[in-house]
Parts: C-alpha cells; sequence; structure tokens
C-alpha cells in the first residue's frame, strides 16, 4: 500500500495541474468561445474534403476543367473559388464556374501557365479521373454585389469567377463584358458567353484583334456601375488605372507595393532585409530554406509564424483577428514598422 504522506502528495500534485490547466484554458483567446458566426476579418479555416475527380476535359487551348463530387457539398456564391491540396502537398485556388444550385459537385477550370509556379503543370499532368483530390473552401471573396448595371472585364482564364455573375443576372439587368484572350481557341467558354449576352459581350482575340480598347470600355460607364476584373497583372493594373473601384480576382501574391524593412528571426539570432519587391517569405528562405510554405498567396496558412514585435500589414484572407494580434502569414504581408521580430 502507498504511504499516507506519498498519497497526499500526488493528490496535491495533481490538485495544482488541474488548477493550472484550467487558469490556462480560461486565459486563452478561445476562452469563452467566440459568439460571432464569423470573425471580423479574416475567416476561420475551412473544413478539408476528399472529392473524386469525376471527369477532366480540355475546354480550351491549355485549358481543363475538372468536375469533382462528392455528397452535400457546401453552398456557394458567384465569385467563389476552392482551395485544391494538388498530390504533391501544394496548394493552389481555383474559381468555381458551376452551378452553384449543384451541391453534388465543383467545376473548376486551370491554364496551364509554362513560366508557372508549379501548381498548373501539376494540375495539367498528375490530376486524373478517377482519382481524389483534398479540396478546402469554397471561400468568396469575389462576391457579386447589387448595381444599377455591371461592367465585367475577363483575361483569358479570367472568365471563370465572372462566368456564374453572368449567368446569376436577373433578366432585364444592365450589364456589359470585354472578354479578351491571345487567341479564340485558347479563350474557355466562349460560345457560352456569347450565348448568354448577345450584344452585351465584346470578344477580344490579341492574335486578330491587338489589345483591348479599355478607354472606350469605360468612356461612358454607366453611374453606380460595378466594375469586375479578373485576370493577368497586366489587365488588372490597366484597369485599376482608369477605374478607381474596380473589384478584383488575383490569385498572386501583391507583395511589390510596399517599403523595404528588416526582420529579425530571434531564435536564430539573424536579421534578413526585406526589399521592396520581395515577400518576407523569400528573404527567410534565402536564411532559413526549410522554412514550410505552400501556396504563397495568403490562403493556406502553412506560413505563418508568431511576431514578436513590430507592426504588421495584414494581407491575407485567412487568420482571424485574435490570430493576427501575434501572427502573420509570411509569403503575403507586410511591416508597417521599419522592423519585425519573429519567433523563427
Amino acid at each position: 500500500m502507498p504511504k499516507p504522506l506519498t498519497v497526499v502528495a500526488v493528490s496535491g500534485a495533481a490538485l495544482l495541474v488541474r488548477r493550472a490547466l484550467r487558469r490556462r484554458v480560461q486565459g486563452s483567446p478561445l476562452w469563452p468561445m467566440p459568439t460571432l458566426d464569423e470573425p471580423v476579418s479574416g475567416r476561420p479555416r475551412s473544413r478539408a474534403l476528399r472529392l473524386l475527380v469525376a471527369s477532366r476535359e480540355t475546354v480550351a487551348e491549355g485549358v481543363v476543367q475538372l468536375r469533382l463530387e462528392g455528397r452535400g457539398l457546401p453552398r456557394w456564391e458567384p465569385g467563389a473559388h476552392l482551395d485544391l491540396v494538388l498530390p504533391s502537398g501544394l496548394v493552389r485556388q481555383y474559381s468555381l464556374c458551376g452551378d452553384p444550385a449543384d451541391t453534388s459537385s465543383y467545376t473548376v477550370a486551370t491554364r496551364l501557365v509554362e513560366d508557372g509556379r508549379g501548381g498548373s503543370r501539376e494540375v495539367h499532368e498528375q490530376v486524373q479521373e478517377g482519382m481524389e483530390i483534398e479540396v478546402r473552401g469554397p471561400r468568396n471573396r469575389f462576391p457579386l454585389v447589387d448595381a444599377p448595371a455591371h461592367v465585367f472585364v475577363a483575361g483569358g482564364i479570367g472568365i471563370t469567377p465572372i462566368l456564374p455573375m453572368l449567368r446569376a443576372l436577373p433578366d432585364g439587368a444592365e450589364w456589359r463584358l470585354l472578354y479578351g484572350g491571345r487567341t479564340r481557341a485558347s479563350m474557355p467558354y466562349l460560345e457560352e458567353v456569347r450565348a448568354l449576352g448577345a450584344g452585351r459581350v465584346s470578344v477580344v482575340a490579341e492574335d486578330e484583334d491587338g489589345r483591348p480598347d479599355l478607354d472606350a470600355l469605360f468612356a461612358e460607364l454607366p453611374e453606380k456601375a460595378a466594375v469586375y476584373c479578373c485576370g493577368p497583372e497586366g489587365l488588372l493594373a490597366a484597369v485599376a488605372g482608369r477605374v478607381p473601384d474596380v473589384r478584383f480576382e488575383r490569385f498572386t501574391a501583391g507583395v511589390a507595393d510596399g517599403g523595404a524593412f528588416e526582420v529579425e528571426l530571434r531564435r536564430s539570432g539573424r536579421v534578413v532585409a526585406v526589399p521592396a519587391d520581395s515577400s518576407v517569405l523569400a528573404a527567410v528562405r534565402a536564411e532559413l530554406p526549410d522554412t514550410a510554405y505552400s501556396c504563397e498567396q495568403g490562403f493556406c496558412g502553412t506560413c505563418q509564424q508568431r511576431v514578436l514585435e513590430g507592426e504588421v500589414e495584414h494581407r491575407d484572407e485567412l487568420l482571424t483577428d485574435a490570430e493576427r494580434d501575434d501572427s502573420m502569414l509570411i509569403c503575403v504581408s507586410r511591416s508597417r514598422s521599419d522592423r519585425l521580430v519573429l519567433d523563427m
């Protein structure tokens, strides 16, 4: 039998541990549990789903469409996108371009980018009909808003989030679309887009017509019109230079429009310079090449790091307010101060 003093000592220690654990839980940012349905900024991480690649087809030159099947899938609205977790572990974002009312499948399309970061090539070469793929979402940061008129500008694969918007507009709505691409053969869903908007769709194939005339498109912009643009960076910049309140969809990291600053890696004892045209992730990986990352666009959360000092300019689409108090996604977010200190 254990001695009485031993029993008392063990019981006392257990009591102290329980009290310490209770204090730690009550001091947690999640105590009490939040009452909001959604955080004020950022969004909670979506539950991952395993979906079947039910079909895979080429819908334009260099463009593959995937139909992903499941049961009771979360509903979505035009403008939403999915995170696809590719076989290699890379995470990439693709706009949903199917029917929002269909809860049994999602449809996405991706263009092969020869000089890209590898995600599109992996989709084209490794994602095959009959395999399962992990997805997260859907999430929508490009919603269709009510407005007296809508003007859409799509470049190539940028038609994918806009196509469901065109289908969703009520009969009699005032809208027009400029749809551009390198060639007609490379422009997905071209025939459906034409059918949806007879007389309201301008198609510009660069090999035939040259570059689109944006000045003419916006010369008579309807009052209070909502302007949407999705496509290459050059197109986004050109439209933004003409319309101050344009709504964008982009899946590239906006890291080149901030000032330079320093990042101290406290645990490593190093200080790295982050130029204006570089991400924190790129600068850190030059010193710590094993730093984990995936999407490089502020969606997946792989590169989240704890911030010990400094003021962060958050540019992600993922972190909650509580997480932003003491952490950042170093692939896209930057510093408002001259120096950041990370727990790395």
